[in-house]
């Protein structure tokens, strides 16, 4: 791992950390502020699946252990791919429950709060872009193409043998044939 993403990775994931370690501590000071957000949830995924929970401190706390794990796994540089890929996913729920920045009145507070949604759009950026980091090694996408191209390439270039060796296998048959026929003809009267 190179020496910019050990001291990356930590950096971007202590968001995570702290703030999944808050929600899972003190879930019913955040769940106010998602209950708007839940009831989407609730009315939109709950019915497809039984493992996300109605309630919006339960989704809160189970928000905030996502955070929590995938930030240290993260930090530790433990599967920061998908590490970063689950922060992403849960950073946009957090993000419209907390910086409702279009519903509030006061000027200031306004402000704060598109702030506070710009910095998390910045960190999904972030997040995303890690998601997608593969080391500078080619991504398992492109090692499967690459793979399927130069099987393709070998398989053509054996059916051109094989047709070669049976173009001239023919070729020679159809010589022989020929001359034999052609011997036929000159002892015919």
């Amino acid at each position: 791992m190179t020496v910019l993403r050990r001291v990356a990775r930590p950096l971007l994931a202590s968001m995570f950390v702290s703030g999944g370690f808050t929600a899972v501590r003190d879930p019913q000071r955040l769940a106010p502020a998602a209950a708007p957000v839940a009831d989407v949830l609730s009315s939109a995924v709950a019915p497809r699946t039984s493992l996300l929970p109605e309630d919006p401190e339960r989704l809160v706390r189970l928000n905030g252990a996502v955070q929590l794990g995938a930030g240290l796994l993260l930090a530790l540089g433990r599967a920061p791919r998908l590490a970063s890929a689950a922060l992403a996913v849960t950073l946009v729920p957090t993000t419209l429950a907390a910086h409702r920045f279009w519903e509030i009145e006061d000027p200031e507070e306004r402000s704060a709060q598109r702030a506070h949604f710009l910095k998390n759009a910045s960190l999904l950026g972030g997040l995303l872009i890690a998601a997608a980091d593969t080391h500078g090694k080619p991504s398992l996408a492109y090692r499967t193409r690459h793979a399927a191209a130069h099987a393709s390439d070998a398989v053509a270039h054996r059916a051109h043998q094989a047709a070669d060796l049976v173009g001239g296998a023919t070729g020679g048959a159809v010589d022989s044939v020929t001359g034999a026929v052609e011997a036929a003809r000159k002892r015919l009267p």
